[in-house]
């Protein structure tokens, strides 16, 4: 079972925010930004970009530089949450959880982090309870995230039922979204469901753009129908198309 759990921070965490206002023939800044809360911002995206990098002793450093500086940035605290969740230390990493949604509670992105925490640590009624409110959320721009989340979570739990359900209802919400795609073909060969998984990756592969991870759950479902010649022109335009990819290099080492 392929476990991949979408979390994810806020734009501002990422590359910061300047706020604007707009009028005219331009745009000009709303108010001067305070030096300490800019330097705050500067910390959380140096600290990130660590975390990123799995350079966890930078980011923690980092990180705790921008909560001196600004303890009431929720980005700073889902940030270290992340970063503990990450180095397992899981009360820490829900401490600052519930801080970030105590200084920031409309904010679906937090939200869905912490609800991925929750499943992380076997609360799956709490974490599928989350995400199915951040996707109902008319503020959140990807509902199909949430919901495959959720999905993940019900599998992990082994509620499989439960799980195809939440996949099913990201695809509705948002057809090209592949990585719901490849989530229940996976669930649909495991349990048997060759014919539905078929039909799946061939619906997404026949209305939108080849991606590498549907193309590799294709390969997959062929296999698994041994259905050689479907398995040989998936695997073709996987190498063909994706040849850098982390599934054409999975192709190599499973031929």
């Amino acid at each position: 079972m392929n476990i991949r759990w979408i979390v994810g921070l806020t734009a501002c965490a990422l590359v910061g925010c300047i706020t604007t206002e707009s009028g005219g023939t331009g745009s000009k800044p709303l108010k001067q930004e305070d030096p300490t809360e800019s330097a705050a911002k500067y910390n959380i995206q140096l600290g990130t970009a660590y975390l990123q990098q799995g350079n966890y002793a930078l980011a923690k450093e980092k990180l705790e530089r921008s909560l001196k500086q600004n303890p009431k940035d929720p980005d700073v605290h889902t940030s270290l949450a992340l970063l503990y969740d990450r180095t397992g230390e899981t009360k820490l990493a829900d401490k600052h959880y519930k801080e970030a949604l105590r200084l920031a509670p409309d904010k679906p992105e937090i939200s869905n982090n912490y609800a991925v925490y929750l499943c992380k640590n076997n609360q799956v009624d709490a974490g599928v309870a989350r995400f199915s409110a951040v996707a109902a959320n008319k503020y959140y721009q990807t509902p199909e995230v949430a919901l495959t989340n959720a999905g993940v979570c019900l599998r992990s739990a082994k509620r499989l039922d439960e799980a195809q359900q939440k996949f099913a209802s990201a695809i509705r919400a948002r057809p090209n979204y592949s990585e719901a795609t490849v989530q229940l073909a996976s669930l649909q060969v495991e349990r048997g469901q060759l014919a539905e998984a078929r039909k799946l990756v061939d619906t997404y592969l026949g209305a939108f753009r080849p991606s590498a991870d549907v193309l590799y759950a294709a390969v997959g479902v062929a296999r698994a129908t041994k259905d050689k010649m479907s398995e040989e022109k998936y695997s073709r335009t996987l190498r063909l198309e994706f040849p850098d990819s982390e599934q054409a290099r999975a192709l190599k080492r499973n031929p």
